[in-house]
Parts: structure tokens; C-alpha cells; sequence
């Protein structure tokens, strides 16, 4: 039959299993910061292709 953990053991669980989620809480918060910024760039990128096609296109006219 199984042991029955001490309760230092329980509590040392318990303040890992705590850290692990706030581990995780903080790669969340990170990976929702760097998406918006990479939808940013991403919409700061194709602004400056849509601008560049409109300088090209104006140029073979001329």
C-alpha cells in the first residue's frame, strides 16, 4: 500500500505546482506580447510593399 506523503512533502508540491503556473502565466503573457508586435511589423511590412508597388507602377507609366 501507498505511503500517505507528509505534509512538508504536500506543501513542497503545492509551491512547485504554484511556480509552474506562474511559469506559464508568464510565457503566455510573453507570447501575447510578441504576437501583437509581430502583427504590428506585419501590418507596417505591407503598407510599405502596397507603397513600393505604387512607386514601381508609377514609374513604368513614366
Amino acid at each position: 500500500m501507498a505511503e500517505v506523503p507528509s505534509p512538508a512533502a504536500i506543501d513542497r508540491i503545492e509551491r512547485a505546482i504554484a511556480r509552474i503556473e506562474a511559469a506559464v502565466s508568464d510565457r503566455e503573457h510573453a507570447h501575447a506580447a510578441l504576437a501583437k508586435r509581430h502583427e504590428a511589423l506585419r501590418a507596417r511590412i505591407e503598407a510599405a510593399i502596397i507603397a513600393l508597388d505604387a512607386v514601381t507602377a508609377a514609374e513604368e507609366i513614366d
